[in-house]
């Protein structure tokens, strides 16, 4: 009947305007003066005559329009006369091009962002950084002088007098670096090494009040803290509460910030912040990063918004340091490249030297300095390269000792502003005996005793925290703590690529384990998806006061992934620079994870989806839906979930859409038979393609089909479909499947009722359709070769050099630029074809190309689905790398993501070896110019340069034999098969910084999957199920829901009545065209009503809180609107019933 009235409207839209246009004729006609008679007024024969062929024509056309809507009719009823109605009424149609026509769904959708949203974009900055590290880049050498003892640096001198009116005040920070994973494990470590600091640190920091210490990893700390008994745990919270003790940054583990997602990086943060506020009442003050491989422009923010007001960095390139030691620019305001004003300043300390051991802490001079490292006393396992051992320091040389550490001080200070000197302690698993902490505190109290009982060394030091110091800072420069010092720089950007000498950079770890990297991504969208749906249920479940029967239980699942996505985010997890051993181990725990949060995921949908919750019944060893696929063992690919239909009784899919916006996509699901009928809720009869699923390049699974169909899914909902095996199934439609052999040597069946042609391969190209896009492939090698602009697809190789330094885990160091892949023999390359969906399958010996393109409306449609299949475990220092060619004039720039969260320029230099243009991509890259703009979007982080203009270029995995002497000790020998997901998108350009809603999307449907769960089949039968759609309206295009996560009660690990809703509002580039996205899109200018956000709760508390939670404002009224400032991340602590 909809579909009637549909037909109805449009012919009698087509009626009206034919009337409207022959009444403007004859008003025309009526009203203009030349073509009346001066006389009387009358027409002229000749002119009625016209008028009158006219009223015949469009007679003639309303008689041909009325015969096109009957015919229409007939074809509706007809069609519902066999039961088979899709949501147009048509069944799918190919057109004259070849490609296949959808039948419209019905439904309209627009984009409308107002003008206002867009100032942001196209404003000019009021207050630019005056440092822009891409100038900072423009200008530098990197000529890598010698320079003497500071062998990276300069000669650095002083006067003496310098301190006479204002002393240096020095700030000695013990500190213990404990990586979470390396090379052993988490477990191993903390047994061996971690557990054993902590045990000294309560008795040794005790012994004396001035001794103080800093931790960063609470991983590690909490682990302690469970084992502990009451009196080492009180012990421990009086020398923190005491400011003995500090805890730095505060998040799960010092997190990578090339690879990590900054869903991931606030999350670690916020595990770590929330236990230490509910265990011990602390708030971090200062972040502390001293071994992430460089460092994103995205921590910085992040501090800022979790009101951390200063923050240390360490591994920057070496030019770099050089260069800002002389210009006295270590210590800057670091300020987003996007931010209007200084609001997203946080004040920044860079050290200056090589490392954060001992050696090169305390000045310039790593000779003298490892003589201050008391561990390495005469008799230690530990001694000092340069070959001068340290002494204890006693009476009869405490004055020699003394002057020269302060020597050595004085000469470091003079690379700082301010005359407050900061000087680490430590170094990798230090202080784990107690002895050191014997040797360390005792003979530098020694030299503190002496310096500051001297007045004429004008120089005050002490033990301090990293607050401790910063504090100082501020107060010798009469500021408040987080404010800009006085002729303090600010600057912009980031500091990748990392290199600690000469031509060694750190920009193989961009792609090391890429399959750990996919894992890693996959699990935060589940994680992403529990939390949004348990928050969702425990709500509605207390709404209907049903908080007993609702299984909180699941909450401790959350927690443990949590804690272990937020293990994998240390900076040698998912850097892929571990050990073997270590690396099972961390995807031992993401498997468990993913595990759980499935379980999460299916008990939080069986209870929304219920129709009467009365009934809802949870059974722990009963599971009412299926997970949509399992993984066997950690290092697996996923094997999807196989339904097997009944013909006696229907199956239930119930599909998620972890994305905020309704969505418009293909799901496809794995059945038993190709005599599928899917219906949607109300029992609409859905298109189906029936494609094959392939064991090999050549052989189709038996008695196992890919059901593909187009659904249209609610904002972060659940939709409910039927699926019946039934001989009546009209509306399924088989893919056509073409293989292409390089000969005819190769014998294939099809299988029935799946048709198959087979051909010789040859040079023609040939293309494959939708009503979008036309792609065209590489006779020769089926790779993707043609489009509206030129793109094709190349895969080469790098080896590593043939001298003493070569590539490992960390080190990308080829051997000259890359050569093109060859094998000996021709690929073989499947083409399939069909309504919903067409793909290309190009399997080549170490990897298989995957192109897909979806002819589904909306986002899906606009770009173009890569997957590629790398297996490179038969070979031995080689890196396989994509290329894509285009035709667009991007000369030597290029974008890249940082962290997902926003976009940074890239140049390629030519002064800088090859390995030092390569860049981290966590999420996506791209090159434009004045007309176009080609990004490359990815599912899990690799890698990425542009050799040359037009060009992208990404590593997609590595395979090295030897290490490259950074102490991990091995090669990356542990290779999987792995899946390396991409879509490529291409539009108009507008030459900003920020990124259209069309690209957000689609990056959104790369890394957030549909998943499709089957209901079990049940003996008592299924209980009435309905869609579950939680949004009662659509939230604003610009606006992303980054998680709604429900917050722990103080004392057990259940849920509390609170949820945390963070928010990021993207800034978006609005000047490049828009295309219709599938759905309704809108924005309000920053304004988001939260009360109207949910539909059937009711909200009892609207909170803005700090990222992570520790700092409250006033509770808003529960009916105001929240606003965001484009690019803004703000969190709200909500109670919803």
């Amino acid at each position: 009947m909809k579909l009637k009235k549909q037909v109805t409207v449009c012919g009698g839209a087509i009626f009206c305007v034919a009337v409207f246009s022959l009444y403007l004729m004859l008003d025309k006609l009526q009203h203009d003066p030349a073509r009346r008679q001066n006389s009387g007024g009358n027409f002229p024969r000749s002119q009625i005559s016209v008028l009158q062929n006219r009223i015949e024509q469009l007679e003639q056309l309303l008689e041909e329009n009325h015969q096109i809507i009957s015919h229409i009719k007939d074809s509706v009823l007809e069609l519902t006369d066999t039961g088979a109605v899709s949501p147009s009424g048509h069944l799918p149609f190919r057109s004259s091009n070849g490609s296949w026509v959808l039948p419209f769904d019905g439904r309209a959708a627009f984009l409308s962002i107002k003008p206002q949203d867009c100032q942001f974009a196209q404003g000019p900055r009021s207050s630019p950084a005056e440092l822009q590290m891409l100038d900072v880049y423009s200008l530098l050498s990197f000529d890598n002088v010698d320079g003497g003892v500071w062998k990276q640096g300069f000669e650095i001198t002083y006067d003496p007098n310098e301190w006479d009116d204002e002393p240096l005040q020095v700030f000695v920070v013990p500190h213990s670096h404990n990586d979470p994973g390396w090379v052993k494990t988490f477990d191993k470590y903390y047994y061996d090494q971690t557990q054993h600091i902590f045990n000294n640190m309560v008795v040794k920091l005790t012994e004396d009040p001035r001794r103080k210490f800093i931790w960063s990893e609470i991983s590690f700390f909490v682990k302690w803290w469970e084992n502990a008994d009451i009196h080492k745990q009180e012990a421990m919270r009086k020398l923190i509460l005491g400011g003995q003790l500090e805890m730095v940054t505060g998040g799960w583990v010092m997190t990578d910030e090339a690879n990590s997602h900054y869903f991931a990086m606030i999350d670690q943060l916020i595990e770590g912040h929330q236990w230490l506020e509910r265990t011990l009442g602390v708030i971090p003050r200062s972040g502390w990063a001293v071994d992430p491989f460089g460092h994103s422009a995205t921590m910085p923010y992040l501090l800022k918004k979790a009101n951390i007001t200063s923050m240390l960095i360490q591994r920057v390139h070496y030019s770099i340091k050089k260069h800002f030691s002389s210009t006295r620019s270590l210590e800057f305001m670091w300020r987003q490249s996007w931010a209007p004003d200084s609001s997203t300043d946080i004040f920044c300390h860079m050290m200056p030297f090589y490392s954060y051991d001992v050696p090169h802490t305390c000045g310039p001079d790593p000779k003298i300095c490892c003589q201050f490292d008391f561990k390495r006393l005469p008799g230690s396992r530990v001694n000092c390269p340069w070959k001068v051992p340290p002494r204890a320091v006693v009476d009869a040389n405490v004055a020699e000792r003394a002057a020269l550490l302060l020597d050595q001080y004085r000469k470091k200070s003079k690379l700082f502003r301010t005359k407050v000197l900061l000087v680490p302690l430590g170094d990798d698993f230090r202080y784990d005996k107690a002895l050191e902490w014997d040797q360390q505190y005792q003979n530098y109290q020694r030299l503190f005793d002496y310096m500051n009982a001297r007045s004429e060394m004008h120089v005050q030091a002490q033990f301090g925290t990293l607050s401790d110091y910063f504090n100082a800072v501020y107060k010798a420069n009469d500021v408040a703590p987080g404010t800009r010092p006085p002729d303090h720089p600010v600057l912009s950007g980031d500091f990748f690529a990392y290199a600690d000498r000469e031509d060694h950079y750190w920009s193989g770890y961009y792609t090391s384990r890429p399959f750990y990297k996919n894992l890693d991504r996959v699990l935060e969208s589940h994680l992403r998806g529990a939390e949004i749906l348990y928050s969702l249920a425990v709500a509605h479940a207390r709404h209907g006061g049903m908080e007993g029967r609702y299984p909180t239980t699941d909450y401790a699942l959350l927690t443990d992934a949590r804690r272990d996505i937020g293990l994998f985010q240390h900076h040698d997890a998912i850097a892929g620079t571990a050990k073997e051993v270590v690396v099972i181990d961390y995807g031992s725990r993401m498997l468990r994870a993913l595990v759980g949060l499935k379980r999460v995921i299916i008990n939080a949908a069986h209870f929304l989806i219920m129709k009467n919750k009365d009934v809802y019944r949870f059974y722990q060893t009963e599971p009412f839906l299926e997970t949509d696929d399992k993984r066997p063992t950690q290092d697996s690919l996923p094997q999807r979930t196989l339904i097997e239909l009944d013909p006696n009784s229907p199956r239930y899919l119930v599909v998620f859409n972890p994305v905020e916006q309704d969505r418009l996509c293909l799901v496809t699901a794995l059945v038993n038979t190709a005599r599928i009928r899917l219906l949607t809720e109300d029992g609409q009869t859905l298109p189906v393609q029936l494609s094959a699923q392939w064991s090999s390049a050549v052989q189709m699974s038996p008695e196992v089909y890919q059901a593909s169909f187009m659904a249209r899914l609610p904002a972060l909902g659940l939709a409910l479909f039927h699926l019946y095996d039934s001989t009546d199934s009209p509306m399924t439609l088989r893919s056509d499947t073409l293989l292409r052999l390089p000969t005819h040597s190769q014998t294939v069946h099809g299988l029935d009722p799946l048709p198959l042609r087979t051909v010789t391969s040859d040079s023609q190209p040939f293309y494959i359709h939708s009503q979008a896009l036309t792609l065209g492939f590489s006779g020769t090698t089926g790779l993707l070769e043609v489009r509206i602009m030129r793109v094709q697809f190349q895969f080469v190789t790098y080896g590593t050099r043939p001298s003493k330094d070569k590539s490992g885990a960390y080190l990308f160091l080829p051997d000259g630029k890359a050569k093109p892949y060859r094998q000996k023999d021709q690929p073989v390359v499947r083409v399939v074809e069909g309504p919903l969906f067409s793909e290309v399958v190009a399997h080549y010996q170490h990897f298989e190309q995957t192109v897909r393109i979806h002819n589904v409306p909306g986002v899906d449609c606009l770009s173009v689905d890569i997957t590629i299949m790398v297996d490179i475990r038969d070979q031995a220092n080689k890196e396989l790398a994509m290329r894509v060619i285009t035709d667009i004039q991007s000369e030597d720039t290029f974008y890249t993501d940082l962290n997902g969260f926003q976009i940074q320029p890239r140049r390629y230099f030519q002064k800088l070896p090859l390995q030092a243009n390569f860049y981290p991509m966590p999420t996506m890259a791209y090159i434009q110019d004045g007309q176009y703009r080609l990004t490359l979007h990815t599912a899990q982080a690799l890698g990425v340069t542009s050799m040359d203009s037009g060009q992208l270029e990404v590593i997609l995995d590595r395979r090295l034999m030897q290490d490259d002497n950074r102490g991990l000790g091995q090669g990356l020998k542990d290779n999987k098969r792995t899946a390396n997901r991409f879509r490529l998108l291409d539009c108009f350009v507008s030459l900003l910084l920020l990124v259209a809603r069309l690209s957000h999307m689609t990056s959104a449907y790369l890394n957030h999957e549909v998943l499709a769960l089957p209901v079990l089949p049940k003996k008592r039968g299924v209980p009435p199920l309905q869609t579950f759609a939680p949004l009662a309206g659509t939230l604003p295009c610009d606006f992303h829901l980054l998680n709604l996560r429900s917050v722990q009660n103080q004392e057990t690990q259940t849920p509390s009545p609170y949820t945390a809703l963070l928010l990021h509002r993207r800034g978006l580039d609005c000047r490049l065209e828009s295309h219709n996205l599938g759905f309704n899109c809108t924005t309000t200018h920053g304004q988001l009503s939260i009360s109207s956000l949910f539909r059937g709760l009711d909200l009892q508390l609207l909170q803005p809180m700090s990222l992570s939670l520790m700092y409250s404002s006033p509770p808003l009224a529960n009916d105001s609107s929240v606003s965001l400032d484009p690019m803004e991340i703000s969190a709200f602590k909500l109670k919803l019933r």
